[in-house]
């Protein structure tokens, strides 16, 4: 008997499959059945004890749940009577078991993020080729658009936004085409940096990481891009030196920041001296002082101030570690967020 459980198990799956018991019989068929000594009883000249072991997948494991124990019943029931013809052998129970996977556990979060790396990745080089002169647009448009849906979905779930503003491949047609993206090249790269704050949260996100992913790109690419990179190097960082480095680039990103919004007319400087295109902090303290501006606003203004106060000591702090260079970038992006919030970057679309 123990050399035959696979006839077993086939003939038994034929009968259940005959008495219209489909699911059982589907069981058997996508499970490994073995049979194995488990016992003995020396009564009447001897007895080897067996048992059947059914190997599932981990997935159909999950899903029969409950069930488990009336499906190994009724196993059991159809498969004693063939123990019988074995002399000196008798089945005396049937388990079912989930197959051991080598594979590393991923969560449902990790498969998300899984999905929608592949997901990005298929979008991002269709987007690239119909605009180096691949596929006609009205051959793939429905391609791209259905695939957007699923990546918007899938972005929603984890609590992060799409980077890409192009509903359809005619209104990236358009965007490639206004002429400040005269090649090819140029292109490339231009999808390249609006997906890269995403892809690098998805990759500093990956199986067993604790990084949440948070990308709520602001459309400025180079503090995108900017904020992207401290990120990356702050979950890499080990020593002093690339510490220091998290600063430089969040106090570069800052910088950049401050040179999309800060409007020398509409953001008189506090101290009225002419402030210098580096000159981050003073930029974004007159930004915040106008477009925060009234009673009804103080709370609002001194966080948003606050922030930028944090920000501005942390990437001047020569004496990094680890907690200085998290702060710096929590205190960054939050000097980030408060700008896009109130220059429409938030906005419901």
């Amino acid at each position: 008997m123990i050399n035959d459980a696979k006839k077993i198990a086939g003939a038994i799956a034929r009968a259940c499959e005959a008495e219209g018991m489909v699911n059982l019989a589907r069981l058997l068929g996508a499970a490994d059945v073995s049979i194995a000594q488990v016992g003995y009883d020396n009564w009447d000249g001897g007895t080897d004890l067996c048992e059947c072991v059914v190997e599932v997948s981990p997935e159909v494991y999950g899903e029969i749940g409950e069930d488990r124990a009336g499906l190994e019943k009724q196993l059991l029931n159809r498969m004693q009577p063939i123990s019988r013809r074995y002399q000196g052998e008798y089945l005396t129970s049937v388990i079912i078991v989930p197959k051991l996977d080598e594979r590393p556990i991923e969560s449902t979060e990790d498969g998300k993020h899984s999905e929608l790396r592949r997901l990005v990745g298929e979008q991002r080089k269709l987007m690239v080729e119909v605009a180096v002169g691949g596929p006609r647009i009205d051959d793939v448009n429905k391609e791209y658009q259905a695939r957007r849906s699923e990546i918007r979905k899938l972005l929603a779930e984890i609590g992060a936004e799409d980077p890409n503003p192009f509903s359809d491949l005619w209104e990236w047609y358009g965007r490639w085409s206004s002429g400040d993206l005269p090649n090819y090249a140029s292109r490339r790269q231009f999808i390249a940096e609006m997906y890269k704050p995403l892809v690098d949260a998805l990759d500093l996100a990956g199986p067993g990481s604790r990084n949440r992913i948070v990308v709520r790109p602001t459309g400025w690419a180079r503090v995108d891009r900017g904020i992207g990179e401290a990120r990356t190097r702050l979950s890499t960082a080990n020593h002093e030196e690339q510490f220091q480095e998290v600063g430089m680039l969040c106090r570069e990103t800052l910088i950049s920041l401050a040179q999309e919004v800060f409007d020398p007319e509409r953001h008189p400087v506090e101290d009225g001296v002419v402030v210098s295109s580096t000159d981050a902090y003073r930029m974004l303290a007159a930004f915040f002082n106008v477009e925060l501006s009234g009673s009804r606003n103080k709370e609002q203004r001194k966080h948003a101030k606050a922030a930028l106060e944090v920000a501005n000591k942390t990437t001047h702090d020569r004496s990094a570690d680890f907690r200085k260079a998290a702060l710096c970038e929590e205190a960054t992006t939050s000097v980030i967020n408060s700008v896009a919030i109130m220059s429409g970057r938030r906005d419901p679309q």
